[in-house]
């Protein structure tokens, strides 16, 4: 009886563990797909969004898609993305991260955003690939110009190493994010790659390879070239 019972826990506790995998893989993939669909509206609205001039000169891309901002006296923002470095004109597989912060302030409500950090230089890169970096703390960042008229403005933003953005009912601007914590996930880099992989070795090293689902996001980034 007690054997019997043994062979039955074990295998409910194998079972709840696959679907716990699945489900982690389901959640990582979504994540993958929606950064591939906020890059694509990107590049397809470049007299609204992000200078095409911009983005070629872009050593890194973060995508944070549907951050989370709610504030009531105190505000807060949570999300989670993904980055890629580029080098000798080609894109890394993508590095899962996180990004947490809050700032103060008398504001009430709430609504989802979509966050695009274009990293610049060289040291903005390390800075990202860190396993913890506080933007304002640890780099220069500046709220991005935006469209056509940004021509003008670009010179001294990009004295900074990494173009802030948002976007929030399909509408592009430079955001300040400053205080907010972007950290590796290790957690979701084994989710997709098998290893918890740091950030620095997925997008600097590049290792981890190239499963089938950060296809969309890598599809994406070959139109970048």
């Amino acid at each position: 009886m007690r054997a019997s019972m043994s062979v039955v826990l074990s295998a409910l506790l194998g079972g709840g563990m696959i679907a716990g995998t699945a489900h982690a893989q389901s959640e990582e993939i979504d994540r993958v797909a929606e950064a591939a669909r906020v890059l694509e509206e990107i590049l397809a609205a470049p007299d609204k969004g992000i200078p095409r001039s911009i983005l070629d000169k872009a050593e890194a891309l973060v995508v944070i898609p549907s951050t989370v901002k709610g504030a009531f006296i105190i505000g807060a923002q949570r999300g989670k993305g993904i980055i890629s470095g580029r080098s000798g004109g080609s894109w890394s597989p993508p590095a899962f991260i996180t990004l947490t912060g809050g700032s103060i302030g008398f504001q009430i409500g709430g609504q989802a955003t979509d966050i695009v950090l274009v990293v610049i230089n060289t040291r903005g890169l390390e800075n990202l690939t860190a396993d913890s970096f506080k933007i304002g703390g640890d780099a220069s960042v500046a709220a991005g110009p935006v469209g056509r008229e940004a021509t003008a403005a670009t010179d001294y933003k990009m004295q900074a190493e990494i173009l802030s953005y948002s976007r929030s009912r399909g509408l592009f601007a430079g955001v300040s994010l400053a205080g907010s914590t972007i950290r590796a996930d290790r957690d979701a880099n084994k989710t997709i790659y098998g290893t918890s992989f740091n950030t620095r070795q997925i997008v600097v090293e590049r290792k981890g390879g190239s499963p089938p689902s950060i296809e969309p996001w890598v599809s994406v980034l070959h139109r970048l070239r």
